[in-house]
């Protein structure tokens, strides 16, 4: 509780009228509080976890006869080079037959980019149980300025 102190020279005449100011103690003591609480919390919510994200880069590849192109369109249909697919089963079984060559081809996968992203998850684990060990994305090349 805050007392009110006649100034000097003034005179408490005992009426009890009410006073015109506002005690901002306690509105000073809430905000520093929480001016402390958010100091404290506010370093743990942007280090939850270190990772270094890549950097964007361009690397150009030269393709060889031996390249495995998987393809997906937009309607989310897995096509071998230009030949369409069964679904992800017959894709492993056709990668786990590559996958035992020596040296091991790559694979290179082009998805549509108004696809879903599930069908080109789908390829990655056919490629992942078939024990594939080079997968690649085949993308645009960013325009020249």
């Amino acid at each position: 509780m805050a007392m009110s102190v006649p100034a000097a020279g003034e005179v408490d005449d005992g009426s009890g009228g009410v006073l015109s100011e506002i005690n901002t103690t306690p509105l000073v003591d809430v905000m520093l509080v929480l001016l402390i609480i958010f100091l404290i919390t506010i370093p743990v919510a942007n280090h939850s976890v270190p990772v270094e994200l890549p950097k964007q880069r361009n690397e150009l590849r030269q393709a060889t006869p031996m390249d495995i192109v998987i393809s997906v369109d937009a309607q989310g249909r897995i096509h071998w080079f230009d030949a369409p697919m069964a679904g992800t089963a017959a894709l492993t079984e056709r990668l786990k037959s590559v996958a035992r060559q020596d040296p091991q081809p790559e694979v290179h996968i082009r998805a549509d980019g108004r696809g879903d992203y599930a069908p080109v998850g789908r390829v990655l684990a056919a490629c992942q149980r078939a024990g594939i060990f080079k997968v690649g994305f085949i993308t645009e090349p960013p325009p020249r300025s």
